[in-house]
This record gives structure tokens, C-alpha cells and sequence, in this order.
């Protein structure tokens, strides 16, 4: 695949970007949801990218549903399976992704944009950037299930039910966000996150995001027990007894990756 509504550039050692490049908004179509799949897919497969800031070009973060392209489309038996499982693995294949994802979110991130922005490990949003569940207006439904995992019970009802958008000043009071920023600051905030995070051991962060993904819904017990076995698999690394070795002796790891 050759992406034309998604960019990923090496920005610096082990750091990429993703980019959403749809313009004039960044919505939502079919391209982009196939093109956010291969990417994510992509990057977990190179060893030279250790952690993705993910944003968008413009004004936008990613505003949704492509409805110009759904209005006055002939549907043919099967579309809106396929369209529905399109958007799935988009949103599976950051949350799957084997590197930490960051969302830079710059602008409206709504509907299925939230759901890309909720797929992340972690968010932070420029005062402009906002969440919303629109789809209420448009007379289509989704995100609830993805929004839930970022906001409390009335919020979130409130949001699916008005189409309320929440903005970065309110989702950094609510834990939403890491940090809410200006816009020009935006982008350096979340590459700081993503420079912490590449330094750390690759094989680490991998398996923490695993064990993190999949206690998500366990109970307690099943959970810990789940990332005991993930800590029995790391001290068998050699990053881990890198790890180990530098704070006895006082000194940066390095880190090999295996």
C-alpha cells in the first residue's frame, strides 16, 4: 500500500509521527480507516520506532464519519459489514499496535475520530482539541462503547445523547488528557512523552501495552495474575538484566531490544 490520507514520518531516533491528511477535515472515510490499519501494522513490525505521536493536519484531529460520502451512495449487500469491520481494525490496529501511541489531539476528534483518539495509550489535547459524540445529529450512532473507557457514566450519556463536545481545558480537569496545552505547544508535549517512552526498553514497553490491553477487562486476581506471568517473560530478556545491571552500577542502560 502507497498512503495518501495518512503519513507516517521518522521524526527523530525511534520516534515517529502518524498523520491524518484528509483534508479539509480529516473525516472519517474508508481510505483512511484501511490506510490507519496498514500503518499501525506497519510500525509495529520496525524495530527503528519505539513509541508514534499521532495527530492531524489542519484544524482537525479527525472529525468523523465521511457523511458526503455515505449521502446519495448506492449500497450494495455487504457495504456496511464491510465498512463497519473497516472501521474496527483501524481502531484495534493502534490499540494492538506492539509501540506506545500518543494522540496530539489539535482539533475535533469526534464520533469515529474519538474512537481513533480513545484507541490510543495516551492523550493530550491542545485547547482547541476537543471530544463529542456527534453522530445523534447526523442520524447514525457509535463511539459510545470507546468514549466509555475515557468518561463517567453521565458525561458519557450526556455526550452520546446532545452531541456535546468536550474541550481541552474540561478534559484535562476530568483525567481525560495528560495535559492540555496551546496549540503551538502541542506537538512538543507529546514528543516529550513519546521521547520518555523511547527510552525505555522496547521489549518492556511492548509487553507492558500486552498486559495492559488485556487485564483491561479481567478481574483483580486474573489480572495480576496475567502480568506476573508478562514479568516472568521480561526477566528472561536481556534488556531486563541490562535494566538491572545499570541501577546497581549507577549508570544509563542500553538498551539492545532483546
Amino acid at each position: 500500500m502507497n498512503p495518501e490520507v495518512v503519513k507516517l514520518e521518522l521524526v527523530e531516533e525511534h520516534i515517529a509521527v502518524v498523520r491524518f491528511a484528509n483534508p479539509p477535515v480529516n473525516a472519517h472515510s474508508q481510505q483512511l480507516l484501511a490506510e490507519v490499519a496498514w500503518t499501525f501494522d506497519t510500525v509495529s513490525d520496525r524495530d527503528d520506532i519505539r513509541a508514534v505521536v499521532l495527530t492531524g493536519e489542519g484544524k482537525c484531529f479527525c472529525a468523523g464519519a465521511d457523511i458526503k460520502e455515505r449521502v446519495g451512495k448506492t449500497r450494495e449487500a455487504g457495504d456496511h459489514w464491510q465498512n463497519s469491520r473497516r472501521a474496527r481494525e483501524a481502531y484495534h490496529s493502534i490499540m494492538e499496535c506492539q509501540k506506545p501511541v500518543i494522540a496530539a489531539i489539535n482539533g475535533p476528534a469526534l464520533g469515529g475520530g474519538l474512537a481513533l483518539a480513545a484507541s490510543c495509550d495516551i492523550l493530550v489535547a491542545s485547547e482547541l482539541g476537543c471530544l463529542g459524540l456527534p453522530e445523534i445529529n447526523v442520524g447514525l450512532l457509535g463511539g459510545g462503547r470507546h468514549c466509555q473507557r475515557l468518561f463517567p457514566h453521565s458525561r458519557l450519556r450526556r455526550m452520546m445523547l446532545t452531541g456535546l463536545r468536550v474541550f481541552g481545558p474540561e478534559l484535562y480537569r476530568l483525567g481525560v488528557v495528560e495535559a492540555c496545552t496551546t496549540p503551538a505547544e502541542l506537538m512538543d508535549t507529546a514528543l516529550g512523552i513519546a521521547r520518555e517512552i523511547a527510552g525505555k526498553s522496547p521489549v518492556a514497553t511492548k509487553l507492558a501495552k500486552h498486559a495492559l490491553n488485556q487485564i483491561e477487562e479481567m478481574s483483580l486476581r486474573d489480572g495480576y495474575r496475567f502480568e506476573q506471568s508478562m514479568t516472568g517473560e521480561l526477566s528472561k530478556t536481556e534488556d531486563s538484566k541490562e535494566a538491572m545491571r545499570a541501577f546497581v552500577e549507577k549508570r544509563p542502560p542500553v538498551f539492545q531490544g532483546r
